[in-house]
């Protein structure tokens, strides 16, 4: 049983890492997953549940990064709160289309948000590029997240 679960945690901290860069796959939740699977492999002996509470909560955090990196990148570059907001749904609606989806939805949904209050073409557009810069940044914080869940799990097991 503890060589299944040491091969499931493999499986899913991999997969997880994966997800990090291919949209179609949940990177944090399946981190946090296979990080649950290797310490049950040691019978959670050295990684115990106020560990696993943290290592949870911080892959519950991952959720807003995206949509919160997304509409600080658009306010960033003098957005409106109409462009935030639409960047945010463009972000929602484009995890449904891919990678496309997620690139095209934010800066999509922060050009029509300008847009509905009356802006230039050039105010939509600098909204839209912001927006775009915000999930990529959002992105490299997710990669951050996890790196970090996994090392508080491998300080958790040293010490």
């Amino acid at each position: 049983m503890q060589i299944i679960l040491w091969v499931l945690a493999a499986l899913f901290i991999a997969i997880g890492f994966s997800g990090l860069v291919l949209p179609v796959l949940p990177g944090i939740p399946l981190v946090f997953v296979g990080l649950v699977f290797l310490a049950w492999a040691e019978n959670f002996v050295y990684v115990g549940w106020a560990t696993l509470t943290l290592l949870g909560v911080l892959a519950l955090a991952s959720y807003g990064v995206d949509f919160l990196a997304t509409a600080l990148g658009a306010k960033k570059f003098g957005a409106s709160t109409r462009a935030i907001w639409g960047a945010a749904v463009g972000a929602l609606v484009g995890i449904f289309f891919g990678l496309p989806g997620l690139i095209l939805g934010p800066f999509l949904g922060a050009v029509i948000g300008e847009f509905s209050g009356r802006s230039s073409l050039k105010a939509a557009t600098h909204a839209g590029v912001g927006a775009t810069l915000g999930l990529l940044f959002g992105a490299l914080l997710k990669i951050a997240l996890a790196f970090a869940m996994v090392g508080v799990f491998v300080l958790a097991r040293l010490l």
